[in-house]
């Protein structure tokens, strides 16, 4: 049986934890090392992409960790979240570039906390469109094999995109507001170090 009050708390909880994830997403890779592996899953510069792939994850993650909790009084669950990680980039991208359109000219560069504020934006609204589905009445099976489909697409084209990145700005390193020309891995993590104290290659 459904619960409104039940999922909505755990859709509100969701905006926070996979933000927190995507956040913990954003620093995996040097904190490991610069282990080539964590590259499939962490940030490796600074492109829009990178940041949509750190939520795209987390949102997963989260995904996983709230359906045993929530499985017994949603429906179409999994078709849901599959929702919320589609359309999660779509608001992220829509409302990062519509801020800084107007910020840029000002300011000649962007602020943290409204770069945090767009991607809350989005898994908000991701979010709050799967807990419209996770309250309908179930979905035809052909519809969540659909999902699920869309969903296998998802993970792989997610790691995929960090070793093939299109050469479009999307995928262009935006450091400091301004595109460096670097796509992908780089080869200098000097500039970038938050955590460690010299320049480390990736995979090093």
């Amino acid at each position: 049986m459904v619960d409104k009050r039940k999922i909505a708390i755990w859709q509100v909880a969701a905006v926070f934890g996979v933000t927190l994830l995507a956040s913990l997403g954003h620093f995996a890779f040097e904190l490991s090392g610069f282990w080539y592996p964590m590259t499939f899953f962490g940030s490796v510069n600074e492109s829009t992409y990178e940041h949509l792939k750190i939520f795209f994850w987390g949102g997963l993650i989260w995904a996983a960790i709230q359906h045993p909790y929530t499985k017994e009084y949603t429906n179409n669950y999994w078709a849901a979240k599959t929702l919320a990680l589609a359309v999660t980039p779509l608001g992220i991208i829509t409302s990062f570039y519509f801020y800084l359109g107007i910020w840029l000219p000002l300011y000649g560069k962007g602020t943290l906390t409204l770069d945090i504020l767009t991607g809350v934006f989005g898994v908000g609204l991701g979010e709050w469109l799967a807990y419209r589905w996770m309250i309908r009445e179930p979905f035809r099976p052909a519809i969540k094999k659909r999902a699920v489909a869309l969903l296998a697409v998802l993970v792989v084209a997610a790691p995929l995109l960090t070793y093939f990145p299109p050469r479009i700005f999307l995928f262009e390193n935006f450091w400091g507001y301004t595109y460096s020309g670097d796509f992908g891995v780089l080869d200098d993590y000097g500039p970038y170090l938050v955590f460690s104290e010299r320049s480390s290659p990736a995979g090093g």
